[in-house]
């Protein structure tokens, strides 16, 4: 790895990482910003789905960083620059002094993650709050689900507080994006993939639940939670809680869900 010095915050070399925040809520056709350490290796991680394509560091980080430079090879160019210089670009104070650039991986198909291997998928529904998409993306890494899909009203996974929530988890997941939540719910079923809604008001227990080899669980939006036909056509499964309290945050409840569906 020979780093390349920034000096000058307006050096086009770095212009992708210029005014990182703005950006954020446009876009940056095909590519993500990965912030910090963490998400910075996943990034450059062997099993990772997504290819990096340049780096910002701080200078007093590039020490500390020499299993990153040994697993990045020539991949992507590594640039250097002083934290005053790095925070002028990014446009705020970059504490973690870390920045990459990745692009988004190609889209997964549904089909493609529902063959005769599969085993356990994340479905989400209509969820819009990047912290929550994070988290999602964290527990289905954890309790290794074969693929992560997404309904067309879900926020983007590839967010760079998403993913710095995923601890960088997003970037090894095969995730199928775009898909309307009744197409979802119709190509699973004609793939005999058992769908369980989680939900408060579901008609079973999760505990106790029999083991399944082709099982989806599906999970709405925070407050809301999935639409009543929804939970009415597939079969529904709750959390039992304390008299008077019936609701968790969707990442928390999807974790033990998946602890509860994926034990063997």
């Amino acid at each position: 790895m020979s780093p390349i010095l920034i000096e000058d915050p307006s050096d086009p070399r770095v212009a992708a990482f210029r005014d990182v925040r703005e950006r954020d809520l446009i876009g940056r056709r095909g590519l993500f910003v990965a912030e910090g350490a963490v998400v910075l290796r996943a990034l450059v991680a062997p099993r990772g789905r997504c290819a990096p394509e340049s780096v910002l560091v701080d200078q007093r980080r590039v020490e500390s960083l020499s299993d990153v430079w040994a697993a990045l090879g020539d991949r992507a160019p590594v640039h250097v620059a002083a934290q005053g210089v790095l925070d002028q670009i990014a446009g705020f104070p970059l504490h973690r002094g870390i920045l990459a650039l990745g692009r988004v991986p190609a889209e997964v198909e549904l089909d493609d993650v529902t063959g005769p291997g599969s085993r356990t998928l994340l479905v989400v529904a209509g969820v819009g709050n990047h912290d929550n998409m994070g988290a999602l993306m964290r527990n289905a890494a954890a309790f290794g689900v074969s693929a992560v899909v997404l309904d067309d009203r879900c926020c983007d996974p590839f967010y760079r507080k998403a993913l710095r929530v995923a601890v960088g988890a997003t970037l090894s997941l095969p995730i199928v994006r775009r898909v309307a939540l009744d197409e979802i719910l119709g190509r699973l079923a004609a793939r005999d993939v058992e769908c369980l809604a989680l939900s408060p008001a579901g008609a079973e227990p999760l505990r106790g639940l029999k083991p399944s080899l082709r099982r989806a669980l599906v999970v709405g939006t925070e407050g809301p939670g999935l639409p009543p036909d929804v939970i009415a056509r597939l079969r529904s499964v709750r959390i039992d809680m304390r008299d008077g309290f019936d609701s968790l945050n969707v990442a928390t409840a999807a974790a033990i869900a998946l602890h509860e569906i994926t034990q063997p």
